[in-house]
């Protein structure tokens, strides 16, 4: 079982940046991918970026040279830090880890105004 609390979403200017962290718990070890989802409303969930493990990064189009995903396993944490916030990033964002199932986050509002 894993645990994943987010934190860091809230409301910006575009052109602004956020940073969102998600926090890992439990069976940790078991985890090869944590990523970071998003869902605007009327809108299908998206992969936004991943870290695999022993591979590297992955990001989707629209956010690349804008957001970077990391990892601190020292503190079992993985980041978003979104740069160039536009208000098409506004959406609902969603930790994920992936093992031999799915986890996920409660979620955190990302609002981008203009």
């Amino acid at each position: 079982q894993v645990r994943l609390v987010e934190s860091g979403g809230g409301l910006v200017q575009a052109g602004g940046s956020l940073r969102l962290s998600c926090a890992a718990s439990g069976s940790i070890a078991s985890i090869s991918i944590m990523g970071w989802y998003r869902q605007a409303p009327g809108k299908q969930r998206e992969l936004v970026a991943a870290i695999i493990r022993g591979v590297g990064t992955n990001y989707a189009d629209s956010v690349k040279g804008r957001f970077t995903i990391s990892r601190d396993n020292a503190k079992n944490t993985v980041y978003l830090q979104m740069n160039s916030l536009k208000p098409d990033d506004t959406a609902v964002y969603y930790c994920n880890a992936r093992s031999m199932y799915d986890y996920w986050g409660q979620g955190t509002q990302v609002t981008v105004s203009s």
